[in-house]
């Protein structure tokens, strides 16, 4: 996500939403997240259900072979897509005129779309719009305005156990959840020894694989459980990069390198049920090409599902581009038109950029990609299907 947005110089210590000692997000300091479970639909929020469509409530999620049928190539597409608005008219209208399965509020967004209930309203439904934010804590705090904040990853890590953040994370996913919002892109699981405020810095827990393991599972399985989809990022590994991929092209140590340090906490947290992950704009030898970010490179987004070339798991859930409009890793040799195809042809599910204003551009082009087989309808059935669960729509 663009960091010209993300970079206000805030204070390291929480901010407390209610009163000044509390450590929980929203008053909520009596509550507790769920055991921890396992198998895919563990998650409250992202489970499968046997019921059959009769029984559905009215407003419900719908079905997810029915809704596939329904929807013609150019709305499973727009599914596909996830756009930043500038406020509920903005969102309305996209929503309205394309059928956009996404919206990303950020830090220029008029947040009474989140207090007015608008987002919420947007987030329910038989195809439900995902409203997404990024809300790391410390520098990246979207709804600090709001009176949504917490502590840095690293001062989390630094001083709070596994459990308080798990606890954290599910109070601040509750409070998410009462204002629409149904992801969010945290955790940052890059491992990183980057002074606190350059791109990663204090956003990663830790310089440590495994302490990043072990607060990412944390913060994932919090944010999970209080039913939002939490997105790990920024695959590959954006910790150990040469520069900020919102400003230039950044690249990585080798692929080799990054599999015995960066790739350590994907390879056990893409695991865990009922997550997402984000692919970064990031050059790795030997795994991409020369010039070409992990973003839209096959090679590199097909290592993330099958798991193959770092020894991880087969990776079943939602994988998200970064940004594909504001940061220069890739506006500098593309336009939106071109990016997000290149992204989605790749192999991401979804394609995130920050303005609504080339949606139906994107569109055309994406429509134009599977009219000349350069995109197949199965693999587009393919990720509808991934974000349709995602959205708690029922097997049937």
């Amino acid at each position: 996500m663009r960091l010209d947005f993300m970079h206000t110089r805030t204070a390291l210590g929480f901010v407390s939403v209610v009163t000044a000692s509390a450590l929980v997000l929203g008053g909520c300091s009596t509550s507790e997240p769920p055991a921890e479970t396992t198998g895919y639909s563990s998650s409250p929020a992202y489970a499968t259900s046997s019921s059959s469509p009769s029984s559905a409530i009215a407003g419900a999620p719908g079905c997810i072979s029915v809704e596939l049928e329904k929807m013609s190539t150019r709305r499973k597409l727009a599914q596909m897509l996830m756009v930043g608005v500038k406020d509920t008219a903005d969102a309305r209208a996209i929503v309205a005129k394309e059928h956009i399965g996404g919206i990303f509020v950020g830090s220029w967004t008029d947040k009474s779309i989140l207090t007015s209930g608008a987002a919420k309203s947007l987030s329910t439904g038989k195809v439900p719009v995902m409203v997404s934010v990024d809300q790391e804590g410390g520098r990246v705090s979207r709804l600090k305005s709001i009176g949504i904040d917490s502590p840095s990853p690293r001062e989390l890590a630094r001083t709070k156990s596994p459990a308080e953040v798990k606890r954290l994370a599910f109070n601040l996913g509750k409070r998410l959840r009462q204002l629409g919002i149904t992801v969010d892109f945290a955790p940052v699981i890059d491992v990183s020894d980057q002074a606190a405020d350059t791109v990663i810095g204090d956003r990663s827990f830790s310089d440590d694989p495994v302490a990043v393991t072990t607060y990412g599972r944390a913060f994932a399985a919090g944010l999970r459980d209080a039913g939002i989809l939490p997105v790990l990022k920024h695959f590959p590994g954006h910790g150990h990069g040469s520069g900020d991929s919102h400003t230039g092209t950044v690249r990585t140590p080798p692929l080799s390198d990054l599999a015995t340090n960066d790739l350590v906490p994907f390879r056990t947290l893409l695991k865990m049920p009922g997550v997402a992950a984000m692919v970064g704009h990031l050059i790795v030898p030997g795994l991409t090409g020369p010039d070409t970010p992990a973003s839209i490179s096959p090679k590199a987004i097909g290592m993330l599902r099958t798991g193959r070339g770092y020894n991880g798991p087969a990776f079943r859930g939602v994988i998200f581009s970064d940004d594909l409009s504001g940061m220069a890793a890739i506006t500098e040799k593309y336009p939106i038109e071109q990016a997000a195809p290149m992204a989605l042809a790749a192999g991401s599910d979804i394609a995130l950029w920050l303005t609504t204003d080339k949606v139906s551009a994107v569109l055309d082009a994406l429509e134009k990609r599977v009219a000349d087989n350069k995109l197949s309808i199965d693999r587009v059935d393919a990720s509808v299907t991934r974000i349709l669960r995602a959205k708690k729509l029922r097997r049937c």
